[in-house]
């Protein structure tokens, strides 16, 4: 939010002192405590805060709260009555908000609302390819095979280790539903496992459109003109997800953050009138970008080919 040229980051609000505190205010971002007991451990961690929430909500038009799952519905009171608009994340229920979120999908539904929810990660990567697929061809049905990474890499109490999880065993998953808070005409049958990994989600997808007569070529060129669809290639030695991350460490990116929704090239077939595909998805990465557009719809400030293209530009978001 930082990098945006139409946004000032106004400041953020730590429950810890701990070492990502530090960086806050190693950036100059200014650090705020969500109470007086958090205040005094920051004053004796030697840490400067500018005050505490209710100070920081006084100076701001929107907050994007981050806070753990459930949280966010008791804070939503807080902002509406001092009349402040929030964007909310994935974690909390649907109902939390006028409308849940994916810019380049439905964008005009959360402009000028005052409580939007950016969703999850991997709804946001289904929400990206299936609604490309959608506005071009029609999509009749979706089934998506989920493995996900069991923690983020700096979540050294989760597991599992050498397991593979049902998550949950019962099917479908949440996912689907999520996805059709956002695009809720598509029939959506999600499941899902958790393996012993960090650092992405992968998806495996079988797609029937509407439209007959759809070739391969057609689909990978609904990908290649989608924006935050990056195709990629199994020959350029690509072949699974940590090397998607070491691919967005030699684009540059702050945090190997990779925006972009990946889908392998040559995963893209179609079967018996299905439309099969892998495609990866940063589970710390692909709702950054969601979040600051969000920022842009609730408050007005521009449409969404507009804010999607700036917000692509900042975060050098490849197309």
């Amino acid at each position: 939010m930082a990098l945006q040229p139409d946004m000032r980051l106004v400041g953020v609000v730590k429950a810890r002192p701990d070492f990502k505190a530090r960086s806050a205010i190693s950036k100059g971002y200014p650090l705020f405590a969500p109470d007086a007991k958090a205040r005094e451990d920051f004053q004796k961690a030697g840490l400067q805060t500018e005050g505490m929430l209710g100070d920081l909500l006084k100076q701001v038009d929107v907050v994007v709260d981050a806070t753990p799952e459930g949280m966010g519905e008791r804070n939503k009171k807080t902002y509406a009555g001092l009349g402040l608009r929030a964007v909310f994340e994935g974690g909390e229920e649907p109902s939390i908000a006028d409308a849940s979120f994916v810019a380049q999908v439905n964008y005009d539904e959360s402009y000028g609302k005052s409580f939007v929810r950016c969703v999850s990660c991997n709804t946001t990567g289904l929400c990206r390819t299936l609604g490309a697929l959608d506005s071009d061809f029609g999509v009749s049905k979706a089934r998506a095979v989920m493995i996900r990474r069991a923690a983020d890499p700096d979540e050294v109490r989760k597991g599992p280790i050498d397991s593979i999880v049902l998550d949950p065993a019962t099917v479908p998953s949440h996912h689907g539903p999520d996805v059709n808070t956002v695009l809720p005409h598509i029939p959506v049958v999600t499941m899902a496992v958790k393996v012993p990994v960090t650092h992405m989600h992968l998806h495996a997808l079988f797609v029937t459109l509407r439209e007959k007569d759809v070739g391969i070529d057609d689909v990978l060129e609904t990908f290649e003109r989608t924006t935050r669809v990056l195709l990629v290639r199994d020959a350029d030695g690509i072949s699974s997800t940590s090397q998607l991350i070491e691919f967005a460490r030699d684009l540059g990116r702050p945090r190997n953050d990779l925006y972009e929704v990946c889908v392998w090239r040559e995963s893209v077939n179609i079967v018996d009138d299905e439309v099969c595909f892998f495609q990866g998805i940063h589970q710390e990465a692909d709702v950054i970008p969601e979040n600051i557009d969000a920022i842009r719809a609730v408050t007005m400030a521009s449409n969404a080919r507009e804010s999607i293209d700036l917000t692509n530009k900042t975060l050098k978001i490849l197309k």
